[in-house]
């Protein structure tokens, strides 16, 4: 951009200042520049006081909101993570706890086996004990029974053999005594 119209313009009218042909070139008006400029003052008055003051103000309370809300989230998340640990150790602690429940319960379990078994082996070792008594018993019994038939046996072959009818107290003898060497 050159200067050479402005100086021209200035040249020409060699007798007015400069300055005052600048502003007649450009149409200014010394009582319409002030009445604006008045206005203008005012209404960056009223802007700064109703308008700007206020948005300022809004503007610091929403920054406090947000550092509050940074700080609550801040404190919150620190809860959280608190929190966090906290659940893990009771985690931790009941796990602990489970497996020693479960110990316990293995070991009751176990104790309880061996005595069922031991009460298994006594009953066990009863039946086997009545069951020798009844076997004893029972072969006293059978061998009281096999004497009388084996008496029988004799005196009956005794009868056969000497072909005669033996009498009762010849029978009984005859019983007693292989009764005796049976015993024997």
């Amino acid at each position: 951009m050159t200067f050479a119209p402005f100086l021209a313009a200035a040249a020409a009218e060699g007798s007015k200042g400069i300055p005052q042909q600048i502003a007649e070139t450009f149409g200014w008006n010394p009582t319409l520049f002030f009445s604006q400029l008045i206005s203008f003052l005012v209404v960056a008055f009223l802007l700064q006081k109703f308008a700007y003051q206020p948005i300022l103000q809004i503007l610091a309370e929403r920054r406090q909101k947000i550092a509050d809300g940074l700080a609550s989230a801040d404190k919150a998340k620190a809860e959280l993570a608190n929190t966090h640990a906290k659940i893990q150790e009771l985690l931790g602690q009941a796990g602990v706890q489970a497996n020693k429940i479960i110990e316990e319960a293995r070991t009751a379990a176990a104790r309880v086996g061996e005595l069922e078994a031991q009460k298994a082996i006594a009953t066990a070792n009863d039946i086997i004990a009545k069951a020798k008594l009844a076997n004893q018993s029972e072969l006293v019994r059978l061998k009281g029974e096999l004497r009388q038939e084996f008496g029988r046996l004799v005196v009956a072959a005794a009868g056969q053999a000497s072909g005669k009818i033996l009498t009762a107290d010849d029978q009984k003898r005859l019983a007693e005594e292989a009764n005796r060497q049976l015993a024997a």
